[in-house]
């Protein structure tokens, strides 16, 4: 399986370059060349499997043996889903009224972001070790991503990780998960901005291809490959366990509610829709609505801020990514309480966004297929949202815990060279890793 990008001037790659890559040489994203078709045959065979299996048997597609055997393959995929907490990995909850609620949350960090980063740090974890490198990982959060990569990497010999956490516009449990990890492999800065803000400088730094060269930088935002490739297993879950049948031709269609920001999770639903998975897919999004722009009136243009909403992790504005739907916070709040009310469950806002459409569908009384909505967070990270919405916060022991720890958070303020701050501490990090190499005992 080759790579290319999709600007198209850049040679194109395996998965292993794939993998290693931020953005392609030219500023494009490393997508597949052809992308495998499945017949309903396979469809029938899948539809029984596990979720680790079904990301099995999608990496298997998209990896190749000759890289990684299958067999350490599934040794690494196994590793990745060992501490999640349910035993499924994922979870459908079937609730009233025909609403789904695919939860993608019972991971480390209780968000979705574990699933795709836990397995992504396997495989950067195996060719490293096989090629005795080192990499500097670069990501820029809005809240969910910057958690869920350092745990994924944190105590990592052969792997350095810088987080630029937007201050203030996380809520305080995602900010805590960042800044009380005080491993000697993670670096993580408070910057006075919000999340297309702080990616500024990370854009400028892997625009200097020497200086990314040079220091193995890399990134595991939404734009990596494999993110993407294992976020596709979620779609495929959704459509098997709410199809009514398989047994029909052509097969039913399911709808897919996905809440989104940056457009990583949706990009998956279209490349599995595009390898024959019967999916109809809706773009979920809060007040900073650029993608449903884009669905609904082909514009792209940026407003002039980006507002803060409960949906935090979806204050996004430049994203890459069907039907789309827009969502103010008194609507999120207001759906949130209306699912406790019919269900005695919590939603997180950004859940809301998705179960919010449902609702809409239903009180129009509109015909539609089975619907799933993505959870891709837990309500115990969000209890400024569930106060909001007139509820009760259930936190679990380990997130009160991270009231008491020590915190380090680096600050980059207003008039502070955000760039020259980050390509210092890259620099530095490598003449930590030269000395390392240099002391090591021949």
């Amino acid at each position: 399986m080759w790579y290319v990008s999709t600007r198209g001037m850049a040679p194109r790659v395996d998965f292993e370059g794939a993998l290693f890559s931020g953005y392609a040489p030219d500023g494009g994203l490393f997508m597949p060349e052809e992308l495998p078709q499945l017949g309903i045959e396979t469809l029938h065979q899948w539809s029984a499997l596990s979720y680790p299996s079904l990301v099995k048997e999608l990496c298997t597609l998209f990896i190749g043996p000759e890289l990684i055997p299958k067999e350490v393959l599934n040794d690494l995929i196994d590793r990745a889903f060992s501490r999640f907490r349910h035993r499924e990995v994922v979870h459908l909850s079937r609730l009233r009224n025909g609403l789904n609620v695919l939860e993608l949350w019972h991971g480390a960090t209780y968000a979705f972001k574990d699933l795709s980063l836990c397995c992504t740090a396997q495989f950067l974890q195996y060719f490293l070790e096989k090629k005795e490198k080192h990499i500097t990982v670069v990501v820029g959060t809005s809240g969910d991503t910057g958690s869920a990569a350092i745990e994924s990497v944190q105590g990592a010999k052969n792997i350095d990780i810088i987080v630029l956490l937007p201050k203030g516009h996380c809520t305080k449990i995602q900010e805590l998960q960042m800044t009380t990890v005080l491993r000697e492999n993670v670096h993580v800065f408070g910057v006075e901005g919000n999340s297309d803000e702080l990616d500024e400088p990370i854009k400028a730094v892997f625009a200097d291809v020497a200086f990314v060269k040079k220091h193995n930088l890399m990134s595991l935002n939404s734009i990596n490959w494999a993110r993407v490739l294992v976020q596709m297993a979620h779609h495929f879950f959704a459509y098997f366990r709410c199809a009514p049948s398989l047994d029909t031709y052509p097969l039913p269609p399911v709808e897919v509610v996905v809440p989104t920001g940056a457009a990583g999770n949706l990009a998956a639903g279209c490349i599995a829709q595009k390898m024959g998975l019967p999916i109809r897919l809706v773009a979920a999004v809060n007040h900073n609505d650029i993608i449903h722009r884009t669905v609904q009136q082909g514009d792209f243009s940026l407003s002039a801020s980006v507002e803060l909403t409960l949906a935090s992790a979806m204050d996004i504005q430049l994203s890459g990514a069907m039907t789309s739907e827009s969502m103010s916070d008194e609507a999120i709040t207001w759906t949130m309480s209306r699912c406790w009310e019919e269900n005695q469950y919590l939603l997180c806002p950004h859940s809301a966004v998705a179960v919010g459409y449902h609702y809409q569908q239903r009180d129009r009384q509109q015909p539609s297929f089975p619907r799933c909505c993505l959870a891709p967070a837990s309500a115990a990270k969000f209890p400024e949202a569930v106060l909001a919405a007139g509820l009760t916060p259930e936190t679990p022991a380990e997130i009160l815990a991270l009231e008491l720890k020590e915190t380090h958070c680096t600050p980059m303020r207003k008039g502070d060279d955000w760039t020259l701050m980050l390509r210092d501490t890259i620099e530095s990090l490598g003449w930590q890793q030269r000395g390392h190499f240099l002391n090591a005992p021949k």
